[in-house]
Formats: structure tokens, C-alpha cells, sequence
């Protein structure tokens, strides 16, 4: 990835935030410590079977359903753009999405702030929403996420393919482990015995094809992010977030996004890939298409 690719990823969620005061924290089940460990010894927060099954309860609501049919019908085009299709061709496309849930609902985990500073007791990651992945007639792939707000379950995203539950998938079938991303790089691990695995082209290449330890990792994140963290010049010089308030699109944010200042969640977005935020039962809604590769 070019350091212009990623100067163009763009924070969603943050704008969410921005624009919606989404809170961005999944409630979790904390395992008790006896003594302060390393930064990432500690294991991720579990997020709870109950808060899963609200989640997945969310995104089965037909105004969601209605959303996806929309978005498969514009193949992820933000509302915010125009169509070659007609209004009437474009409503037939989203009636014969007939959009479907498959597999389970899974929690996702991001790089946490506090492993990036190098916290003790901090985990390599922490849980940030909640996907599920959503599948057309014609074929169509869909991840649909979810936060929890003022004690409900809401969705915020929609995105394109289905990256978050296949790596979810992916690790488990390797052999377990805490699979995370980092998305400021659009990399996805897995933290297996001790080890930092890559589990994609971005991962490889940042930590190598074996990958690579957790010490070793946490000084490699702490190198290109450790100046970024909430309460930094770089956050307080309003970097962090990569947006404007009044500006929907992300092509005209320029170089600035570089992971929230890890204070926010940023999903990888292409400058070419606008963003359209609606409203859905009281709540933002992004929808963006993802860049694969």
C-alpha cells in the first residue's frame, strides 16, 4: 500500500460519531487480573452471547433488510451519488436483491490504543462493533455492522464484501486465536501462542509471511501510530479524524485520516468511495464499498 492509499482511508465511523454521537464501545466481559500483565498478554474482552443475539437482531429488522436491498441494487454507490439506473429500475433492482443473513453474528476487534502506548494490562485489541454478513440473489456480499447506543443495539455500516466474518472464520479454522485488524493499514491478524499471524496481502506485509512477535509488534504499531494517540499534538491539531463535518465525501478529505487518532474505529475506504449518510431508525448510517485487493 502506497503511503497515498493510505493518507486516502477515510474514518466512517468517525463521522458517525461526528454526526450521530454514536458510542462505539460493545459492553464486555472482563477477565480478572491477578497482577498487571505486558501490553497484549491480556486478553480481548469477550463480548457476551446476549449482546451478539441483539446485534443480529438488529440487522434482521426490515428497515436494515430494506437498506440492504437498496444498497445491493446500487452495488454499494452511496445514496450520495448518481445511478445510470432509473428510479423505477433502481426500486425493481433493490425488490429482487432479496437480501439474506448467513453465518453467526461476530464480535470485531481493532488495535487498542492502550497496546499502541504500550499500556500494561492493555490487549492487542478490543471490540469495536459487531458484523454479520448479508448476501444478494444475484451472488452480492454485504457486511452489516453494529454498535450498541443508549443501552440498543443499532446499525451504522453497511460495506461491501464480507472481510470481517471471513477473517473471523479464517482464524478459527487455523487453529483459534484472537483475530483483529488494523485498519489504519487495512491488515487482519491473528494473535495465536504468542505470535502476531498475517492473514492478509496488507498483514504480510507488514509483519511478514511468518509474522511475527507480540513484543515485536507492539514496538512496530507503537512506531507508526505512538505519535497519534488521543491527547496528541496530532489529535489536538485535529488529524486525527480525517473529516469534515459538512463534507460527505470522502475524495474531497485530502491527506489527514490516519486512524482516528486511534480514538475511533476507521474501516479502510478508498477516496473514490464516497460516503452517503442516511438515517436508519434514529441512527447514522453509512454505506460505503470497499476496495479488495
Amino acid at each position: 500500500m502506497t503511503i497515498t492509499q493510505f493518507l486516502h482511508r477515510a474514518a466512517v465511523l468517525a463521522v458517525l460519531a461526528a454526526t450521530a454521537g454514536l458510542a462505539l464501545a460493545l459492553p464486555a466481559q472482563a477477565a480478572p487480573q491477578s497482577a498487571p500483565r505486558a501490553a497484549g498478554e491480556a486478553a480481548p474482552a469477550a463480548v457476551a452471547a446476549g449482546d451478539l443475539a441483539a446485534a443480529r437482531s438488529a440487522v434482521q429488522s426490515p428497515a436494515v433488510l430494506g437498506q440492504l436491498g437498496d444498497f445491493f441494487a446500487r452495488r454499494g454507490v452511496p445514496p450520495t451519488q448518481p445511478l445510470q439506473l432509473g428510479a423505477a429500475a433502481e426500486a425493481k433492482a433493490a425488490a429482487q436483491a432479496d437480501p439474506t443473513l448467513v453465518g453467526a453474528t461476530v464480535p470485531v476487534y481493532t488495535l487498542d490504543p492502550g497496546f499502541v502506548a504500550g499500556t500494561k494490562g492493555s490487549p492487542v485489541a478490543r471490540a469495536d462493533f459487531t458484523a454479520t454478513e448479508a448476501v444478494a440473489a444475484d451472488g452480492q456480499q454485504a457486511s452489516v455492522w453494529a454498535v450498541q447506543q443508549n443501552g440498543s443495539w443499532r446499525v451504522v455500516n453497511i460495506a461491501s464484501g464480507s472481510d470481517e466474518t471471513d477473517y473471523a472464520a479464517r482464524g478459527a479454522a487455523g487453529g483459534g486465536g484472537t483475530v483483529f485488524r488494523e485498519p489504519q493499514v487495512n491488515a487482519w491478524y491473528v494473535l495465536r501462542a504468542g505470535r502476531v499471524l498475517p492473514l492478509d496481502t496488507e498483514a504480510r506485509e507488514s509483519v511478514g509471511a511468518n509474522g511475527t512477535s507480540l513484543a515485536a509488534y507492539q514496538q512496530l504499531v507503537h512506531r507508526r501510530y505512538g505519535d497519534k494517540l488521543p491527547g496528541s499534538a496530532y489529535d489536538k491539531a485535529g488529524l486525527g479524524g480525517g473529516f469534515s463535518p459538512t463534507t460527505a465525501s470522502v475524495a474531497q478529505q485530502g491527506a489527514g485520516a490516519v486512524g482516528g487518532a486511534l480514538g475511533l474505529p476507521v474501516p479502510a475506504l478508498t477516496a473514490a468511495g464516497a460516503l452517503g449518510v442516511t438515517a436508519l431508525a434514529g441512527a447514522g448510517l453509512a454505506v460505503r464499498r470497499r476496495a479488495r485487493g
